[in-house]
């Protein structure tokens, strides 16, 4: 696929450009929803906040959070999807294909089940270490065998993992339903109803994840040429590997530990991020980062309104957007990566 901006001054300009529609989709999503809200009250919200203004109330107490939310969890999904393609060489990569979420969550019901967890910040560790073991499951048994790791292989240990993972979560629920209630927002996937308390804890694991990301994204370039030619231009293959494979359990680990399962980002963006510009890493990173963050906050804003006054969770809005995505990237060919 062409891109549209080949050289470096046309990329800075797309960058810009994606950064307006980033804070297009975020004023979006604080004026947009049951309660309409004027551009001017939103403003007027920040600037003189008038606690006996309802819509004030509103846009600082739920929307703004709300829009924080979505912005950095689709952020942290696009990127870790973007650095696993890049990993795997493989375009049908993203953490919920590949049932690093699906690891998380079961390891986060598991918790509450057994042992009665209910911390935030017991949730956010106990979700790195589910998307760790599932990240580590896959790859090993993508690897198994005479080949090696191959697309095909890691595409279908991923979806036997995230087959397992998902059948165990289920179980557990049937075995504790009273259970149910403390795990069912992750369950469901969605930005709403959830606060700042829940997301400072993973911040700055996620802001790690990402600005390792930000300059991994040269030597990324180095180990698309293959890891032959990068030992031989005296890369580190196995340490970049290492670092990509860190940044993806922070980033879709501390996702899941605030919004639980929203599937189809990490595979959506960089597909779309790579036909604009290219595959020069140090720019679809960034790019990847504002697409994601907009993407989601355009779908949180859409889910809002398919079933008013109900709000459809943010996790099947992204199902609706990705699956026949999924199928057009399969259908292409599992050996070719943008």
């Amino acid at each position: 696929m062409g891109n549209l901006f080949a050289s470096t001054n046309s990329k800075v300009v797309g960058l810009f450009f994606s950064l307006i529609i980033f804070l297009f989709s975020f004023i979006l999503s604080i004026v947009l929803g049951k309660t309409p809200i004027t551009l001017q009250v939103a403003i007027d919200a920040f600037l003189n906040y008038d606690e006996s203004v309802t819509e004030h109330i509103i846009i600082t107490t739920s929307r703004l959070t709300r829009a924080v939310i979505a912005a950095v969890i689709g952020a942290s999904l696009a990127i870790a999807g973007t650095l696993m393609q890049a990993l795997t060489r493989n375009p049908l990569a993203a953490p919920d294909i590949f049932g690093i979420n699906a690891g998380a969550l079961f390891f986060i019901v598991f918790s509450a089940t057994f042992f009665s967890v209910n911390s935030l910040v017991h949730y956010m560790w106990i979700a790195f270490i589910g998307a760790a073991v599932a990240a580590i499951l896959v790859y090993f048994l993508g690897s198994i065998g005479h080949e090696g790791l191959s697309p095909i292989k890691i595409v279908l240990a991923g979806a036997a993992i995230t087959a397992l993972f998902v059948s165990f979560t289920q179980g557990l629920l049937v075995i504790d339903e009273q259970g149910i209630q403390s795990v069912l927002f992750w369950l469901a996937g969605s930005v709403a109803g959830r606060s700042m308390d829940m997301l400072l804890p993973v911040l700055p694991f996620i802001i790690s994840g990402v600005l390792v990301a930000l300059f991994l994204g040269k030597a990324i370039n180095i180990l698309m040429s293959g890891d032959d030619v990068a030992k031989s231009l005296g890369q580190n293959v196995i340490l970049v590997k290492v670092m990509i494979g860190i940044v993806v359990v922070f980033l879709a680990g501390g996702s899941v530990a605030v919004a639980g399962s929203i599937g189809f980002i990490g595979l959506i963006v960089p597909h779309i991020v790579r036909g604009i510009i290219g595959t020069d890493y140090r720019w679809v990173i960034p790019f990847s980062a504002l697409i994601g963050a907009s993407l989601l906050l355009l779908a949180d804003v859409a889910a809002r309104f398919v079933i008013m006054p109900q709000e459809m969770p943010i996790g099947v809005m992204t199902a609706f957007l990705g699956t026949p995505f999924f199928i057009y990237i399969a259908r292409r060919g599992l050996t070719r990566n943008d």
